[in-house]
């Protein structure tokens, strides 16, 4: 089964994550794909926005735990880290205008993709989190300053340093999702809104991004690459490897700030 699906409709190019039975946690063969994905609707002329969206219960639960400090190629964590930024960086970067369509999980590596979008449609359904704290780690793809810039600081110390999940109304209240409707009109409406972005003058569109962008872009990008810099110092602690231990022994860590 492909776990990325793309379609275009009316200049959209609809990619959704295809691992309904885990809830679109992605592995290192979704990641690849999805990079792939995204890079060919950008280059394409035809596509004039792109729609982000999750088969099943869930936008995307995030990095699939089984795999969780697995290095399919032989790199260091520094390079597995900046490989994927690269990736978040481009879809931040991307002229187009991007639209997520939100359900369900929308956790770890999942909800710092959603984040990248310009504009977050959710349903009710929504369970949004940045859990990486329980594993010894931090957000490491922009989560910690997208995330600060749509909600303010204090609530995304909140969110970061207790890992804990907000529902959809609050996540509505606080702006990290733009608009909230029901789960039988989320596809609908979220593909209504991005065609209504197509139709539009795409040079116009690209510069309109890009200038609104400078508000927060250069210091999110830059916090980016520190993310980076903490991660990869992180993934060398005693406290990552005790909290791995912990999640495969089924029991609660104990943290010894190494």
């Amino acid at each position: 089964m492909d776990t990325i699906l793309t379609r275009t409709e009316n200049g959209v190019r609809v990619i959704s994550y295809n691992r309904p039975e885990r809830h679109n946690a992605i592995d290192d063969a979704m990641g690849d794909a999805f990079r792939l994905a995204f890079m060919d609707a950008v280059e394409d002329q035809s596509v004039r926005a792109i729609l982000l969206r999750g088969e099943g219960k869930s936008f995307c639960s995030g990095r699939d735990v089984s795999v969780l400090g697995h290095r399919e190629r032989d790199e260091s964590d520094f390079d597995f880290v900046r490989r994927h930024q690269d990736g978040r960086l481009a879809m931040q970067d991307c002229p187009k205008p991007v639209v997520a369509a939100l359900k369900g999980g929308v956790i770890g590596g999942g909800c710092e993709g959603a984040l990248c979008a310009d504009i977050r449609v959710s349903d009710d359904t929504l369970k949004m989190a940045l859990p990486e704290i329980n594993f010894g780690l931090l957000p490491d793809t922009g989560g910690t300053q997208l995330l600060a810039a749509l909600i303010g600081m204090s609530r995304a110390k909140a969110m970061v340093l207790t890992g804990d999940r907000i529902d959809a109304k609050t996540a509505y209240e606080w702006g990290a999702v733009d608009f909230l409707v029901a789960p039988d009109e989320l596809d609908d409406f979220a593909l209504n809104l991005a065609m209504k972005l197509a139709s539009k003058p795409p040079i116009a569109l690209a510069m309109g991004k890009q200038m609104i962008d400078q508000m927060h872009g250069p210091a999110i990008r830059n916090g980016t690459r520190q993310e980076l810099l903490a991660q990869t110092a992180l993934f060398l602690t005693e406290d990552y490897k005790e909290a791995r231990a912990a999640h495969r022994e089924g029991r609660k860590p104990v943290y010894r700030g190494r």
